[in-house]
């Protein structure tokens, strides 16, 4: 099958779908299919942009790129071979929302707060001080965050604050908790659009 010229195996619809399902779904197709194929994953949330590559960069498997057509976003991702795929870590230190909580209403001045989902999810609804670097902007952004400080990082529901949590972490950021469930638990006060 032929899609902008590009040779797919399998075309997978998380049209209309939000963090994290086009990740939960992908994952699932892709342990059906063979070394050396192409997925097509048509999504309209413009989150799985940074999502698929960085959860393709953790599994070893090949983010190939993303065409858009309108409001469609179509990303390819090549299934590596069993010797190129990476077991997926989650990563160790987590934090609950209560722990978050409770760190935030201490005013320590010690801890920070990234929330790296995307900037629309962050305007509609974010915990007051938290800084926002949606996850694809992370690694360009490292110098904005300091490395002497408990950085607590929250998005949706803890999947692509895992990830951004193993990049600072592999960066050299010691003081590092993925805080679980996120934001679709929280249930503390939020800064909104007004």
């Amino acid at each position: 099958m032929t899609r902008n010229h590009i040779e797919v195996n399998e075309t997978l619809d998380c049209t209309g779908l939000a963090c994290p399902m086009p990740i939960v779904r992908t994952k699932k197709a892709m342990q059906n299919m063979s070394s050396g194929e192409v997925l097509e994953v048509q999504a309209t949330d413009k989150g799985s942009l940074a999502d698929l590559q960085a959860w393709a960069k953790s599994a070893g498997h090949q983010y190939l790129g993303t065409v858009t057509e309108g409001e469609l976003l179509k990303h390819f991702v090549r299934k590596a071979s069993p010797h190129d795929v990476k077991q997926e870590a989650t990563y160790p230190h987590t934090a609950t929302n209560e722990e978050l909580d409770a760190s935030l209403k201490s005013g320590t001045g010690n801890m920070l707060l990234l929330d790296v989902r995307e900037a629309a999810e962050y305007a509609f609804g974010h915990i007051t001080g938290a800084v926002s670097i949606p996850l694809g902007q992370l690694e360009q952004r490292l110098e904005e965050l300091p490395n002497d400080r408990q950085l607590f990082v929250i998005c949706r529901t803890g999947s692509r604050s895992d990830m951004a949590c193993t990049l600072l972490a592999d960066k050299g950021y010691a003081n590092v908790r993925n805080v679980l469930p996120g934001m679709s638990g929280w249930t503390g006060p939020v800064e909104k659009l007004n």
